[in-house]
């Protein structure tokens, strides 16, 4: 499933924004690239946010000693939820950048670690979706190291296509598979788990929504603690439903292995492809529901064409 973006775009980032995949395998290479896109920022007077893996982390550190223009951070604080990432971002740039001045990323995504094929096609999502939401960004620039030490080819090729330049003997060479900004080949939505609930709302039935999404977590076995949380994100999403999908919806729950799902399916369309990604400003009229939902839920998916509506999938993990 292809989508494309309403807004025009170039076939490429503009002149000044670089996002480049670097393919390694061991310690010395990870260290080789890294370090050559640091020592080239610190020539440039240019501030770096490094948010890697731990082990890799502590391999930077021994190298860089006392390096104030580096600063590590944290990104498991946001959580496992890629759609999480861009907003975690334009903050440490924000902090970094202050008064203008050029920031470099580099960001190691846990691949390995991903949960399931629904949490490593977000996390390839996410990449695409950096050229996105940087795009017009000409004081940024991230390079994104990718183990490829296991020879998965079709996995390279897969997140190498949401990159437009390459890091390839310490610079940089233009990707000719880059999918482009204007359209992302998504992964089709898995069927959904036999049993599965089902209800249809419209205005007025929230309440019912509500109701029925807790007690099927609840017998899925998501901690009690966690209900009212999904409570929250399956009210703005069923809000969006009613107010923007034609008035109604359907609601369907399922357990697959250790994960509590909502879909919702309705006839709106969500043009913007970064909705929900950034943080809706003070005075913005609208827009929260889908930012919220990313917050208070381990996984979003979400799949709109005019053609076909939207479909949003909510993933709460459960404890095993």
């Amino acid at each position: 499933m292809s989508v494309s973006s309403s807004s025009t775009a170039s076939a490429g980032p503009e002149p000044g924004f670089r996002h480049e995949l670097y393919p390694y395998r061991g310690d010395e290479q990870f260290l080789a690239g890294t370090l050559g896109f640091i020592r080239e920022a610190l020539e440039a007077e240019e501030a770096i946010i490094v948010a890697v893996p731990e082990e890799k982390a502590s391999l930077l550190r021994e190298e860089l000693p006392d390096e104030s223009a580096v600063t590590f951070v944290d990104a498991s604080s946001v959580g496992s939820n890629p759609g999480r990432l861009i907003d975690a971002w334009t903050a440490w740039m924000s902090e970094r950048g202050d008064g203008g001045r050029p920031v470099r990323g580099i960001g190691e995504m846990a691949w390995r670690q991903a949960r399931s094929a629904a949490h490593l096609s977000e996390l390839r999502y996410h990449e695409w979706l950096l050229n996105r939401a940087f795009a017009r960004s000409s004081a940024w620039s991230m390079l994104c190291p990718y183990d490829a030490a296991d020879d998965d080819q079709n996995a390279l090729e897969s997140v190498s296509r949401c990159h437009p330049g390459i890091h390839q003997d310490g610079r940089s060479v233009p990707n000719e598979g880059f999918l482009g900004l204007d359209r992302y080949e998504f992964d089709e939505l898995a069927a959904a788990c036999d049993p599965f609930q089902e209800l249809v709302y419209r205005r007025g039935d929230l309440s019912a929504v509500r109701s029925k999404v807790s007690q099927c977590a609840a017998d899925a076995g998501v901690p009690e603690d966690r209900l009212p949380r999904l409570a929250v994100a399956v009210t703005e999403i069923a809000t969006n439903s009613v107010r923007h999908g034609g008035g109604q919806g359907t609601l369907r729950t399922w357990k697959q292995d250790a994960t509590f799902l909502c879909e919702f399916h309705d006839a709106g369309y969500i043009p913007d492809v970064l909705a929900g990604r950034t943080r809706p400003r003070a005075d913005q009229p609208g827009g929260r529901g889908l930012f919220l939902a990313h917050q208070l839920c381990d996984l979003m998916e979400i799949r709109s064409t005019r053609e076909q509506g939207t479909t949003i999938r909510l993933h709460t993990d459960i404890p095993q």
